[in-house]
C-alpha cells in the first residue's frame, strides 16, 4: 500500500514538473515574451541640410513602447524627440528636426542617437531595447550651377545642345529637367565640373521649358534656366482612307506575326491593334535602347550631316499626324516619327557617322531595323530594311553599308524610314541632315563652351 502511495506521489511530482516546464516553454515562446529587438530604420551615416526633417522609422513585432532621439552638435546634447506610447504601435515614424534653441549653427557634423524599447515582457518585464548612433554631415549650402553655352533656339520636334557647370563638395546628381516631365542625363564634358547634353522637344508636346538641376547629398537643389528661343512648328495632318486591299493584304499578313492579333478576325480591329498597340510596343523598345548615355568624360564630339540614302527622295515627312478612316468613320491615328526616303529597290543604306550598333533585328511595324549609337545620346534608326549587314555590337564607320532598303514591317513600297532619336525621343531628321544647322547648334556651341571654360580655369 505504501509503495502504491509512493509511486502516486512520484507521478504527481513528475506531472507537476512537466507542467511547469511546459508552461515555461509556452510563456517563453508566446508573443508576450518575444525576444526580437525593435528595428531602427535609418542610415548609419547621412547628410543633412537642416531644413528637411530626418526620417527615422521604428518597427517591432509586438509594438513600440517608447523612444528617444538625441542630437549632439559636438558640444551639447539635445533631446529632440521622446514619447511613451499609450497605445503601442508596430510601426512608428519620427521626423527629426533641430532643437528650437541652443544649437551650434556653425557645426558641420553632428551625431544622432536613437533609443527605443518594445512592450514584450522579456528581460524582467522591461522589454527588448535597441539603440543606434548615426553620423551626420551638415551641409546647408546649395550646389553651384550655371549654363555655359547652348543652342540659340529649339523647334517643336527638334533638338538643342546645352553645356553647363555644376559643382559641389557633396554633389549627388546633375540632370536637365523639362516642363513635360522628361529628364535628360548629361555627360561630363571637357574639364571637371562641366557637362554637356543634347535635349529634345517631342512633336506631341505643345510647350517646352528646360532647366539644369544640381542636387547634393544633403538634398540641397540649385536650378538654372536654359535660355532657349522657343519655336513652335505646325506639322501636317493627314486623313487617310483605308482600302480593303490594304486591310486584307498587308495588314492580314502582318497580323499573323503578332500574338496580339492572333485571334482577331475583324480587319479594322487588326489594323487598330497593329497601328497603335504594336506600334507602341515597338517604339518602347526604341526608347529604351536609345535612352542610354555614357558616364565617361568627352573632350570633343562632332557629327557630320546624315545622308543615308544616295539620291533619296522624300516620300513622307517627320511629324505627320495621321488619321485613318474607313467608310467615313475614324478607325485609328498615329504620328509618323521619321523621314521616309526612296530611290531604287534594295538600295544601299550607309552610316553617315561612326557609331555602335545597339540593335539589329525585326522590330514589328519597323521591320528589319538597325539602331546605331553615335554618342551623347544621339541615335539613328533605319526601318523596313530588306537585308541587314550589321549585328548588335558592331562598330560602324562613315560610309559603311549597314543594310538595304525594303518593305518589311508596315510598309507598302520599298523605302527607308530614317529616324533620329535623342535620349529616347524622336526628333526632326532634317536638322541632323543640315550642315548649317549642325554648325550653328552643335559645333559653334561646343567651340564657345570650350573657350569660356578655358578662361574660367586658367
Amino acid at each position: 500500500m505504501r509503495r502504491k502511495k509512493s509511486n502516486l506521489g512520484v507521478t504527481l511530482l513528475l506531472a507537476v514538473f512537466i507542467a511547469i516546464i511546459a508552461g515555461a516553454v509556452y510563456f517563453a515562446n508566446s508573443p508576450m515574451f518575444e525576444r526580437n529587438a525593435p528595428k531602427i530604420e535609418v542610415a548609419d551615416a547621412l547628410y543633412w541640410n537642416l531644413k528637411k526633417p530626418i526620417s527615422v522609422k521604428l518597427v517591432d513585432d509586438t509594438g513600440i513602447r517608447s523612444y528617444r532621439v538625441t542630437l549632439n552638435d559636438g558640444k551639447n546634447s539635445f533631446v529632440v524627440a521622446e514619447e511613451k506610447l499609450e497605445t503601442p504601435r508596430q510601426e512608428v515614424d519620427i521626423a527629426v528636426t533641430l532643437p528650437r534653441a541652443g544649437w551650434n549653427r556653425r557645426t558641420t557634423s553632428a551625431t544622432m542617437v536613437v533609443e527605443t524599447s518594445d512592450i514584450s515582457n522579456w528581460n524582467m518585464l522591461k522589454g527588448n531595447s535597441a539603440s543606434k548612433k548615426v553620423a551626420i554631415t551638415i551641409d546647408a549650402v546649395r550646389p553651384s550651377a550655371f549654363v555655359v553655352a547652348n543652342s540659340y533656339k529649339i523647334t517643336q520636334g527638334g533638338s538643342a545642345l546645352v553645356v553647363f557647370s555644376a559643382t559641389d563638395a557633396n554633389l549627388k546628381d546633375v540632370a536637365i529637367h523639362t516642363s513635360f516631365g522628361k529628364v535628360f542625363k548629361p555627360e561630363p564634358f571637357y574639364k571637371e565640373g562641366y557637362y554637356a547634353a543634347l535635349i529634345a522637344w517631342p512633336v506631341t508636346e505643345k510647350n517646352f521649358r528646360a532647366w539644369v538641376e544640381a542636387t547634393d547629398l544633403a538634398e540641397n537643389v540649385t536650378k538654372a534656366h536654359i535660355p532657349l528661343y522657343i519655336e513652335r512648328y505646325r506639322y501636317r495632318r493627314s486623313n487617310i482612307k483605308l482600302k480593303d486591299r490594304f486591310l486584307e493584304g498587308k495588314i492580314a499578313d502582318l497580323a499573323t506575326q503578332f500574338d496580339e492579333t492572333a485571334n482577331v478576325s475583324d480587319p479594322l480591329e487588326r489594323f487598330r491593334i497593329i497601328n497603335e498597340d504594336i506600334r507602341r510596343k515597338n517604339e518602347d523598345l526604341i526608347h529604351k535602347l536609345s535612352s542610354k548615355v555614357s558616364d565617361r568624360l568627352i573632350r570633343r564630339w562632332s557629327v557630320r550631316p546624315f545622308y543615308p540614302l544616295k539620291n533619296g527622295k522624300k516620300v513622307a515627312s517627320f511629324g505627320d499626324h495621321r488619321f485613318y478612316y474607313y467608310n467615313g468613320r475614324k478607325v485609328s491615328e498615329s504620328y509618323h516619327l521619321g523621314l521616309d526616303l526612296a530611290s531604287v529597290k534594295m538600295a544601299d543604306i550607309r552610316a553617315s557617322n561612326p557609331g555602335r550598333v545597339v540593335y539589329a533585328g525585326y522590330n514589328g511595324i519597323y521591320g528589319n531595323m538597325p539602331l546605331i549609337d553615335h554618342g551623347l545620346g544621339l541615335y539613328t534608326l533605319y526601318g523596313h530594311c530588306s537585308t541587314l549587314y550589321v549585328t548588335e555590337g558592331d562598330v560602324v564607320g562613315k560610309k559603311d553599308v549597314i543594310a538595304k532598303t525594303g518593305k518589311t514591317g508596315l510598309a507598302l513600297g520599298d523605302h527607308l524610314h530614317f529616324g533620329v532619336v535623342v535620349q529616347g525621343i524622336e526628333v526632326r531628321p532634317v536638322e541632323w541632315m543640315d550642315s548649317h544647322w549642325i554648325k550653328d547648334n552643335i559645333t559653334t556651341v561646343f567651340d564657345t563652351a570650350r573657350k569660356m571654360i578655358d578662361r574660367r580655369t586658367r
